[in-house]
């Protein structure tokens, strides 16, 4: 055999293989992210207020890139093929960023660290304890707080809902955006009187 046929032989075992590798990756995972901020039916009077969000900090089992859900109360699965898209509590702050500049007509919505000339006169913080399907449900619970830096006047509220889901991964994903949907809210009403 040729030196020729056996180069071209091997180039096409190595196109071969690279193509079923690249098939594999891309048939092998269904990637997901919550919506985009929901436009507001109510908007509230910014008050000329910059606000800052600290990063929403989430479950560590919500820092795996597989979705995850509980069999039990003390145990959880990991959904085959239902991959995050990006980091949960990454997407989750520029959603709740997005949310708040549509919910007060702000464009002055930053995320910390927010920088000398972006200071605060309100600050949000976001910790989520629980967001995970079980059953026929996705429960999330949160804490939340809202201050304002110049009066130091804060308000806080431990959070709690619950959204119907069906087993597959797009209906989790669609009810864990609803759940927190529904805690955008209850921060932007806290917000109001702060």
């Amino acid at each position: 055999m040729s030196r020729f046929t056996t180069t071209i032989k091997m180039k096409t075992l190595f196109m071969i293989i690279v193509l079923l590798g690249l098939s594999g990756c891309v048939a092998s995972s269904n990637y997901y992210v919550l919506s985009v901020a929901p436009q507001p039916t109510t908007v509230y009077a910014n008050n000329n207020r910059t606000i800052g969000v600290e990063k929403v900090t989430v479950p560590e089992y919500l820092y795996k890139r597989e979705i995850a859900v509980a069999k039990t109360s003390s145990q959880i699965t990991l959904l085959s093929g239902a991959v995050w898209g990006e980091d949960l509590d990454t997407g989750l702050t520029q959603r709740l960023i997005s949310f708040l500049q549509k919910k007060f007509k702000q464009p002055s919505v930053y995320a910390y660290p927010w920088g000398i000339d972006r200071q605060p006169s309100v600050k949000v913080n976001v910790a989520i304890t629980r967001f995970i399907a079980q059953g026929d449900k996705v429960y999330l619970d949160a804490n939340w707080e809202v201050m304002n830096v110049s009066t130091h006047k804060r308000k806080a509220k431990l959070f709690s809902t619950s959204v119907s889901t069906g087993s597959d991964a797009a209906s989790i994903v669609d009810a864990m955006d609803k759940a927190f949907g529904k805690l955008e809210e209850d921060v932007a009403r806290g917000m109001k009187g702060i």
